[in-house]
């Protein structure tokens, strides 16, 4: 199947990655762009976990303030090199984190930073709403109420306040993908008068 540019440059748009990844997407799926999207989605996922393990050693500081000077916040986005932390387009993505942080105020980076206390207290609370449900069927919906609860709080998993078609965390391993790096978000904080 013959690839055209045209096609090659609204997923390169839509997606960011490199020509040559968006052409052999496009080629396994057969032009279909929908079916391309989700093959370069899953090989960002696994360009992620392949690069997940090396050692953060750079980065960038993220700032937003929001134009009424009432809340604001800080992301540090780390990679590996100063390479990479330097490229304009990392230290955007820095900046739109931060933005995101100050307007949704998540609580945790990623799902293994609560506690397990808290999971447990969520998991009473949502145990007695379960309650009267069938027994097979109350461990998937508490998973499902827990996923759901925490996902509100986690920053990696919450929706893009820009474009909710995206999490943050895809975002991220996004970003992997395209600079070859370990990209992570070390930490954030927000700060606002309210």
């Amino acid at each position: 199947m013959e690839i055209s540019s045209a096609q090659l440059k609204e997923l390169r748009d839509k997606t960011g990655i490199s020509v040559m990844q968006c052409k052999k997407a496009l080629e396994e799926a057969e032009g279909d762009m929908d079916k391309a999207i989700i093959i370069l989605k899953k090989k960002r996922s696994d360009a992620a976990d392949k690069k997940s393990d090396r050692e953060i050693g750079a980065g960038a500081v993220g700032s937003y303030i929001h134009n009424t000077n009432e809340v604001g916040a800080l992301v540090l986005l780390g990679c590996e090199t100063d390479f990479v932390s330097k490229n304009p387009e990392f230290v955007e993505l820095a900046k739109e984190i931060a933005m995101h942080v100050a307007a949704i105020n998540p609580t945790y980076v990623k799902r293994e930073d609560v506690p397990e206390e808290e999971i447990n207290k969520a998991k009473e609370l949502f145990q007695k709403e379960v309650a009267d449900k069938p027994a097979d069927m109350q461990e998937k919906i508490l998973e499902g109420k827990l996923a759901s609860y925490f996902r509100d709080q986690i920053l990696l998993e919450q929706a893009f306040i820009k474009n909710p078609d995206n999490t943050i965390g895809e975002m991220v391993t996004g970003a992997v993908q395209k600079f070859g790096e370990n990209v992570q978000v070390v930490s954030f904080s927000r700060q606002s008068i309210k």
